[in-house]
């Protein structure tokens, strides 16, 4: 840094004081400031006098030429060594006081704690008021906390309720939808049956009946000695016993059973004779 500017600093920091001081200091020291004032004034005129010096020396002083080219670079070098220079001029410097009357340095010393303290109490009751407003700010957020933890927990209540009445609206459905399923399947079986019992009705007609339709072209009457039982009902009862008990679907062969009807199953495959007892057949397992 130029000794210029550093005189021209030294001077305004003393300037500043001596003013501030000779206006602020406590009734007690005034009259013992007096002296020192007139030591700081002394002091700024000796400096004044010093740069009055500097500033003839500048003028004498050539200007100093740029170079034709990287002028960047020349600034640069030209800054970096001044700042170097000021560098080991502030490192080899020692601090000075302002004064050596000790009532000066009282003054100033007193008037430096009292500017410090009031600062001190002015962060001191922002800092109060930061954290007053930081404490209802905390105490605003953990009610809006405890509202929303309630607002959830009524959520969570209204959720696995409605989950519930899910399953049990799915439940509900679900069984009333295989239960209009299992209507259909059982109106749709007896109607297969019935259509069943028709056909064999008229093709595989009972014995007395194509007697008595013939004795009756005759007009010869005869009782039948054995109430012979239909087809279709022999069929029910093989298809009832496959069903209802898969581990012995074997059924007695009634002597209402007429023969030529078992003989006809047991031909083309439809029943099956037990292995070790003639008298009992079953229907053959298709649906396997």
């Amino acid at each position: 840094m130029d000794p210029l500017d550093n005189l021209l600093k030294e001077t305004e920091h003393l300037a500043r004081h001596m003013s501030s001081y000779q206006h602020d200091l406590p009734p007690d020291l005034q009259t013992s400031s007096m002296q020192g004032s007139e030591e700081l004034l002394q002091r700024c005129e000796e400096i004044w006098a010093q740069i009055g010096q500097c500033q003839n020396q500048i003028m004498v002083m050539e200007p100093e030429v740029l170079p034709d080219t990287d002028v960047q670079l020349f600034l640069l070098m030209t800054k970096a060594k001044a700042l170097t220079a000021e560098y080991e001029q502030w490192k080899e410097k020692s601090p000075e006081i302002i004064s050596n009357n000790q009532d000066v340095l009282l003054a100033a010393g007193k008037e430096e704690l009292q500017n410090v303290d009031g600062e001190l109490e002015m962060m001191l009751s922002t800092v109060r008021s930061e954290n007053k407003k930081l404490k209802s700010d905390l105490e605003n957020e953990q009610g809006w906390l405890a509202e929303q933890e309630e607002v959830l927990e009524a959520l969570k209540g209204k959720l696995q309720e409605l989950k519930n009445q899910s399953e049990n609206i799915s439940q509900k459905s679900a069984f009333q939808e295989l239960k209009n399923k299992l209507k259909k399947v059982k109106a749709y079986r007896e109607e297969l049956l019935s259509a069943f019992g028709e056909f064999l009705e008229e093709h595989f007609p009972l014995p007395e009946e194509h007697k008595n339709s013939i004795k009756k072209k005759k007009g010869v009457s005869e009782e039948p000695r054995v109430q012979w039982i239909r087809l279709h009902v022999i069929l029910e009862t093989l298809i009832n016993q496959l069903m209802n008990t898969p581990n012995d679907p074997y059924i007695l062969v009634q002597d209402e059973y007429w023969p030529p009807y078992i003989e006809l199953l047991l031909r083309y495959g439809i029943a099956l004779r037990h292995p070790a007892d003639a008298k009992r057949i079953r229907l053959e397992a298709f649906h396997q």
